[in-house]
């Protein structure tokens, strides 16, 4: 391998040396946990003791940063275990496969991951390496088989190593870096939560006909309402050439947003004629939510309520169909396979409206001023996965 062929493509000021060709096994004393067995046994296990247990589970949830664990490890399991009483570098090599883990917390190990012991390496580098060489352990799994990593595969394997201040350097900047992904990611998480709970104190329940919060202003009484009464369930077909089409897949589940642009997407597909400002809601298999409000025309393909508000506020429609009352309607779907929503009880069902037309559009702009701010969040963090998604590649040879 040429000198070249040994320096990332980006690198840190000072830095110029060619990497080092190292085994993993050269760098740390790799054992594997271990686990009592039976593992249900209540005995292996104790509320009080101070050891935590890590499960593959709490590695998904924090992903792989490991500040606390749920279940703790009685003395007698403590005994059958690896017990770590410090932060270490592990690499899980069960379910979650390859996924680099450090724990912050005293730690029982079971066997579902590899211990690095001794480390003569930077902790956060090798995470880091481990994070972006993750995929490439596929290549030792049979096709379409799970991969089974062992502690000799793991050692053997090859890879290029800087000097111990650029390995710090390295780290430190991505340990930043999942940082700020971390706080995005919760900016975006309590967003989403904000939503959830609005969603149900903005709209009145237990047969209650005034919501638990309002906007100033408002003091009427909400009405009772079939929902036939409020919309228009357009039916009008199209196959205009001259017009986008929305299917499925153009939608992000959930969050009432194309993931592409329509504005080349045209076919001579039949559907339902929409304009802008109607609601355009999936009713096969109502639970994965695919609902958007339309901001211009078009056509909608497949398997689509195409609704226009009947003196009442599209926006406020579109956030009704986003609330728990609705939702469990739709959810009493027809079909088992392939269920759908049915419009003969959905069109039955009566929601809560507010009387006033101002309040419905007040609550609806509120929510979509609210999605926007949602859609804000995600797009910055997503731009941050892929910035760091790029910087493994580049910055690691």
């Amino acid at each position: 391998m040429s000198e070249n062929a040994r320096k990332p493509s980006i690198r840190f000021a000072g830095f110029d040396d060619a990497w080092e060709q190292r085994k993993l096994g050269e760098i740390a004393d790799i054992v594997r946990g271990a686990s009592p067995r039976p593992i249900k046994d209540p005995k292996w296990f104790d509320d009080k003791s101070d050891i935590g247990w890590l499960r593959i589970s709490d590695v998904t949830q924090q992903d792989g940063r490991i500040h606390y664990l749920e279940q703790r490890i009685s003395e007698m399991g403590q005994e059958r275990t690896r017990v770590l009483t410090e932060p270490h570098l592990l690499l899980s090599i069960a379910a979650t496969v390859g996924k680099p883990v450090i724990n912050y917390i005293k730690t029982g190990v079971h066997d579902g991951f590899l211990i690095f012991q001794n480390p003569r390496f930077d902790c956060e580098f090798l995470f880091q390496w481990l994070e972006m060489f993750r995929p490439k352990w596929q290549k030792f799994g049979q096709p379409g088989s799970q991969v089974n990593l062992n502690s000799d595969l793991v050692k053997n394997m090859q890879i290029m190593l800087p000097v111990e201040d650029e390995q710090r350097t390295i780290g430190a900047f991505f340990s930043n870096l999942d940082n700020l992904i971390t706080l995005h990611q919760r900016k975006y998480d309590k967003l989403v939560s904000v939503k959830k709970s609005l969603l149900e104190k903005m709209f009145p329940k237990n047969g209650s006909n005034i919501p638990e919060i309002r906007f100033s202003g408002f003091t009427d009484p909400w009405e009772q309402r079939k929902f036939i009464d409020m919309v228009y369930r357009i039916s009008e077909m199209s196959n205009d050439i001259g017009l986008p089409r929305v299917e499925y897949e153009d939608i992000n589940s959930g969050q009432g947003k194309l993931n592409r642009d329509l504005s080349k997407k045209f076919s001579t597909k039949q559907g339902v004629l929409f304009q802008a400002n109607d609601v355009l809601f999936g009713k096969l298999r109502p639970y994965l939510k695919n609902w958007l409000l339309a901001d211009f025309s078009g056509i909608a393909v497949g398997d689509f309520w195409v609704l226009r508000g009947f003196e009442t506020d599209s926006s406020f429609i579109y956030t009704l169909i986003q609330s728990g009352a609705f939702d469990k309607v739709t959810n009493q779907s027809i079909g088992t396979k392939m269920p759908r929503a049915d419009w003969s009880l959905v069109s039955n069902t009566v929601f809560g409206v507010p009387h006033s037309k101002a309040e419905q559009h007040q609550i609806g702009t509120f929510f979509l001023q609210l999605d926007n701010l949602i859609t804000l969040h995600q797009r910055k963090l997503e731009k941050l996965k892929n910035i760091k998604k790029s910087m493994l590649e580049k910055m690691f040879v």
